[in-house]
């Protein structure tokens, strides 16, 4: 029987479909080509059935893979960066053979670099794409991975820091490999990635170290680490990011850049002298993220017009408030990319510099060298800009210095601590501006902060309890008609780790300094006054806007609360 006759035959017995399978014959030949081009490339089949057809073609076992017919060990016998770049896991070992589950079973270059790696005669076995990922991400999820590498680490009864020293300073590159610090250190970023945390704290204590992702705004608990590692995974992580191993006196920063599926990212190390050891903090900056779009950031229309219309202004400046992490420097990015034009002269003077923007001049501040705000201010000044950022008005100078930029013809964008916007009017006079150089030279304040989305994938209807009912009626002076308020939450689930939430947007309270307001500033009029007047005036306040999200099912009103003063008149 040919080869053709096989593939007919075997169609006949995994499908079934006689239909299916004279379409497939007919496609054939008419076009010329063979029937497994036909099958991929027309996707006539499912997954499932395209796998078995190819499987059985090539005589090679096809296995309804799941998580639990894998013992982790024998996972890892591969690291994590093969397994999901060429989509495949360890299944089993027997006797010298080891059987590998592999989306494409018949690439031998493949199959050759795991029987090196492992020095085992490798089986290939079909498994579904799908099938085969999911393995993947249980056994190489952080929790597994960790655990796999302290068991080697007890294995080779802890490799010396001297010996992490030399292994590492020959590689500074951050990747998976054979040695347990390694494994147990790259497992705990990329776990951390694949979690879509924005920071890793690794925290020293006893009898464990903690590791901790910042997911949504929020800390959570990753995995407990033994005490016993913890100074060679701090150190493996110091040395990759050339700081000092052994100063563990004094704070140190550095950085290190890391690969995962396609994608590229710098991690921003920060290291703390504690009781009981080093803490170290790692902020994860994705390089690649097109986070830049005004449209994508603020998807209000109506707050998206009011950015827009202060933004047309050629001088004078925008202040944006609020905590620290609540944003506000996406948002002044994403003003800077849309005013990012051929014919204008951006400058910016930043600490740190966490972001490279295209066309754009961007200045680190240096305490050390002498280049703090004000000092990098007046030399931008020289530089002829028609824009000027100045990442944060921390003093008396450089609030000076950027009021007197926007009232000599450039715009100014910065931010300031503050509860609301109206406040960042009294803190410029704290700082000794003058009233009316304030109101001279302030375009808008805007006060922005983070309120955690609903994970859309277990997103469900809830009927508004009598609490949330109050809520929504007595702080917000929309008109509300309770028999048709549709609340939503989320239930939890993978995706977003059984917390209900996935992804975070922002609320906008964007007070526009109108005529009516710089007369009150003038005449050194309250927060309260000024905030009355801009409500008057359009303002819609934070807690407007978070409940306007809650009422669209973008959010809750616990996280609302959570974020938001709701006693705030």
């Amino acid at each position: 029987m040919g080869l053709y006759d096989q593939l007919i035959s075997i169609l006949n017995k995994e499908i079934g479909d006689e239909k299916l399978v004279q379409d497939v014959i007919s496609k054939c030949e008419k076009s010329g080509r063979n029937i497994l081009d036909v099958l991929k490339e027309d996707t006539l089949l499912d997954e499932e059935q395209s796998v078995k057809i190819i499987a059985a073609a090539n005589k090679i076992e096809f296995i309804n893979l799941n998580p639990e017919m894998i013992d982790t060990t024998v996972a890892h016998m591969v690291t994590s960066q093969t397994a999901n770049q060429y989509v495949l896991i360890p299944v089993k070992v027997d006797d010298n053979r080891l059987y590998v589950a592999m989306s494409e079973p018949l690439n031998l270059v493949v199959r050759d670099q795991v029987e090196h790696r492992t020095g085992l005669q490798v089986v290939p076995l079909a498994a579904t794409p799908s099938a085969i990922k999911s393995a993947i991400k249980y056994h190489f999820n952080v929790r597994n991975a960790t655990r796999q590498a302290i068991a080697s680490m007890r294995l080779k009864q802890s490799s010396s820091e001297d010996n992490a020293k030399k292994t590492d300073r020959e590689d500074r590159s951050f990747h998976d490999g054979d040695d347990p610090v390694t494994s147990l250190a790259y497992s705990i970023v990329i776990g951390a990635i694949e979690a879509r945390a924005s920071d890793i704290h690794i925290e020293p204590r006893q009898p464990e170290m903690r590791v901790r992702y910042r997911i949504d705004g929020l800390l959570r608990d990753a995995i407990d680490v033994p005490a016993s590692v913890q100074q060679e995974v701090i150190s493996h992580i110091k040395i990759l990011s050339e700081m000092d191993i052994s100063e563990r006196r004094i704070p140190q920063d550095g950085h290190i850049p890391v690969s995962h599926d396609g994608r590229d990212y710098d991690l921003r190390v920060s290291s703390l002298p504690a009781v009981g050891g080093e803490k170290i903090v790692i902020r994860i900056l994705d390089k690649n993220m097109d986070r830049w779009s005004l449209d994508k950031i603020v998807t209000s229309e109506e707050n998206n017009k009011k950015f827009r219309n202060i933004l047309n202004n050629p001088y004078g400046m925008i202040l944006l408030t609020g905590p620290t992490g609540s944003g506000k420097t996406t948002t002044l990015y994403a003003l800077l990319q849309l005013l990012n034009t051929p014919e204008k002269n951006i400058v910016t003077v930043e600490d740190p510099v966490e972001y490279r923007l295209d066309g754009i001049t961007q200045v680190q501040v240096n305490a050390a060298a002498g280049r703090t705000f004000a000092t990098a201010l007046r030399s931008i000044l020289r530089q002829d800009p028609d824009i000027v950022l100045i990442g944060e008005i921390r003093d008396y100078e450089t609030a000076e210095i950027a009021v007197s930029a926007a009232l000599t013809g450039h715009l100014v964008l910065s931010t300031l601590h503050t509860n609301d916007a109206a406040g960042a009017i009294s803190r410029l006079i704290n700082i000794g501006i003058p009233p009316f150089l304030i109101a001279s030279a302030l375009l808008g304040s805007i006060a922005q902060r983070l309120v955690r989305t609903v994970c859309p994938k277990c997103k469900k209807k809830h009927e508004a309890s009598h609490e949330e009912l109050e809520v929504l009626s007595s702080r917000s002076p929309m008109d509300l008609d309770q028999n048709k308020i549709q609340l939503y939450f989320g239930s939890g689930c993978d995706n977003c780790s059984d917390s209900g939430y996935s992804g975070r947007e922002a609320l906008y309270e964007i007070l526009t300094v109108s005529q009516e307001i710089r007369d009150q500033i003038v005449n050194l009029k309250s927060d309260g006054e000024i905030k009355k007047q801009a409500i008057q005036e359009g303002m819609k306040t934070l807690r407007e806007d978070g409940i306007e999200q809650v009422l669209k099912g973008r959010t809750t009103i616990d996280e609302i609360c959570r974020v938001v003063d709701m006693r705030a008149e």
